[in-house]
C-alpha cells in the first residue's frame, strides 16, 4: 500500500493523512488531493479489513479523480493504483482458489480467457458494436490493433503488459466502437492477466 503520512492539518490541530506523491505545479493538472487521499484511506482501511463497504481490484481500477491545478502527479498516483488493483487481485485470487479449488480457480480463468479471445478474434470492424453515425466511439483501428496484440498474447504468449493494456487509450471517431463494451472487455483481459501472473 502507498504510505500515508501527515503533511497537512484540518482544523483543530488535527493531522490529516496525506500520501507522498510528487504535486503539480504552475498550470500542470493533477489529481485531486483530497479525493486521491480519501480513496486510499479507503483502499488501506477495505485491505486491512476494517472498511464497512470493502473495495474490489476493479473498484481500485476504476477509481477517477478530478484534475485540479496543484493536485498529484498523475504518473505517480496511477502508478500506485497499479500496485492497489495488483495486491486487491492477488487476495481475491487466493480467496477464490481457496473456495473453487485450484483445478476449479484455473477453469474459470480458461472460460474467461477464451471468452476474451472468441470476442476478439472476430473480422476486424466488427469486434463490437458501433455507436451511430452522430455519436462518437473509440476509434475502430487503434481498437483493433490493440485487439489483434491481445489475441496474440492469450494464443501464443506475446508479451503484453498489465500496465500496457491498463494504460491504453483511444482517440474518438463518429460511428466507431462502443466504449462500454471494450472497457467491459479490457477489463478482462486485466482480471485474467492479474489471475495468472
Amino acid at each position: 500500500m502507498t504510505d500515508l503520512r501527515p503533511t497537512d492539518t484540518a482544523g483543530e490541530g488535527q493531522a490529516r493523512p496525506r500520501a507522498a506523491f510528487p504535486v503539480t505545479r504552475g498550470r500542470e493538472k493533477g489529481y485531486d488531493r483530497d479525493a486521491v487521499d480519501d480513496f486510499l484511506l479507503r483502499a488501506r482501511e477495505s485491505f486491512e479489513g476494517r472498511a464497512a463497504e470493502p473495495l474490489t481490484s476493479w473498484d481500485v481500477r476504476h477509481a477517477a479523480f478530478a484534475l485540479v491545478r496543484g493536485g498529484y502527479a498523475i504518473d505517480a498516483v496511477d502508478s500506485a493504483l497499479g500496485r492497489i488493483e495488483d495486491a486487491f487481485a492477488a487476495r481475491e485470487r487466493e480467496a477464490e482458489v481457496g473456495r473453487l479449488g485450484a483445478a476449479g480457480w484455473v477453469g474459470r480463468t480458461r472460460e474467461l480467457a477464451q471468452e476474451v479471445l472468441d470476442r476478439l478474434s472476430r473480422p476486424p470492424g466488427r469486434r463490437f458494436d458501433r455507436v451511430s453515425v452522430l455519436r462518437f466511439g473509440y476509434r475502430v483501428d487503434e481498437v483493433d490493433l490493440v485487439a489483434d496484440r491481445i489475441c496474440r498474447y492469450l494464443e501464443s504468449g506475446q508479451t503484453v503488459t498489465v500496465e500496457q493494456v491498463r494504460a491504453v487509450a483511444f482517440r474518438m471517431q463518429r460511428g466507431g466502437y462502443r466504449e462500454q463494451q471494450v472497457d467491459a472487455v479490457l477489463d478482462s483481459v486485466v482480471e485474467v492477466m492479474l489471475a495468472v501472473s
